[in-house]
């Protein structure tokens, strides 16, 4: 199963492709190349792209910026041969993960790194990488995202793509 998860950005945003078990390519890209990234993309699974959420806090330019690039991330998606991407929270992600809608991006990531074994058994070094090798960054909320859709994956329907 080949799933691509992108935590967006108002400039960048980090997409990090899963398949059979490993990360096949992780990268942080400008948004007008994700967008044209998305666009010829070969036919994948799934797609899942982190949606921003408002619980009452004040928000910037950079949050309603990103909101513009989800939409065009989505719009990116729909050509023929391509899935309706999944639009996923970051709420489900921090309760999927550390069944707490409290955590922090640490938390995640730590759950992450021991799902896979820990630090040593998950990124490995150069010589001996593992499946997560080369993760860093924003890449890890991708990572998540991409997790998280494959743990999901019977759940989604028809009415919960964008």
């Amino acid at each position: 199963m080949k799933i691509v998860g992108i935590d967006p950005g108002p400039e960048k945003s980090a997409l990090v492709q899963w398949e059979n078990g490993k990360v096949t390519s992780a990268q942080i890209m400008g948004n007008e190349e994700v967008k044209f990234f998305l666009y010829w993309l070969p036919k994948v699974d799934e797609i899942g792209i982190e949606m921003i959420a408002s619980y009452g806090m004040p928000v910037g330019k950079e949050v309603f910026d990103t909101c513009v690039w989800i939409g065009r991330f989505l719009e990116s998606c729909f050509t023929p041969g391509h899935n309706k991407p999944v639009l996923v929270y970051r709420r489900d992600v921090k309760l999927h993960f550390c069944h707490d809608s409290r955590a922090k991006d640490s938390n995640i990531r730590q759950a992450i790194l021991d799902k896979f074994g820990g630090r040593a058994a998950a990124i490995g070094k150069k010589k001996t990488p593992g499946p997560l090798y080369g993760i860093k960054g924003d890449m890890w909320s991708a990572l998540a995202i991409a997790l998280y859709i494959e743990a999901q994956i019977p759940a989604f329907s028809s009415c919960a793509r964008a």
